[in-house]
């Protein structure tokens, strides 16, 4: 995608319109789409990298499958940010990684068993900070929220 397309996708997506959409929509094509490829694409990554999740559910205790925008690190590290495209309440597979770290991603087609860490003082400054210079649209959906968005560090277990 040329430069002036992800500027103009990036001002899309930090709109009111944008977040009461795309919940409904992005997740839903993406798990269409990485299950008919089995595993090898994700038609959100093709703007920004992207993950399946699979977390076990806090309150039910069963897999929940959630594909999200990822942040990668070097070192084979990544970061998750708990956006929820900019909406009031804490997306809920951040409320299940709180319960049960221990997790599963699917990273361009491969499994990989990881633990989640949340972010906390310093350490999620900078993450933050990498985070806004990633995808500045991020801070247009902390600006709208009260609630601070929640980043995790997954690593491979």
């Amino acid at each position: 995608m040329t430069a002036l397309g992800v500027r103009i996708v990036q001002k899309v997506s930090s709109t009111r319109v944008f977040a009461r959409v795309a919940p409904h929509v992005v997740p839903a094509l993406d798990r269409a789409v990485h299950r008919l490829t089995r595993g090898k694409v994700l038609l959100s990554a093709q703007l920004l990298p992207g993950v399946i999740l699979t977390a076990t559910g806090a309150k039910s205790g069963q897999p929940r499958r959630t594909p999200l925008a990822c942040m990668p690190e070097e070192g084979g590290s990544w970061i998750l940010i708990g956006s929820n495209f900019g909406r009031t309440g804490h997306p809920a597979w951040t409320g299940n990684l709180l319960v049960h770290p221990d997790a599963e991603i699917s990273w361009k087609g491969e499994d990989i068993p990881v633990t989640a860490h949340l972010l906390e003082g310093e350490e999620r400054g900078a993450a933050w900070k990498a985070a806004l210079a990633f995808w500045p649209p991020y801070a247009t959906y902390q600006a709208r929220v009260e609630r601070e968005i929640r980043l995790f560090r997954i690593v491979r277990r």
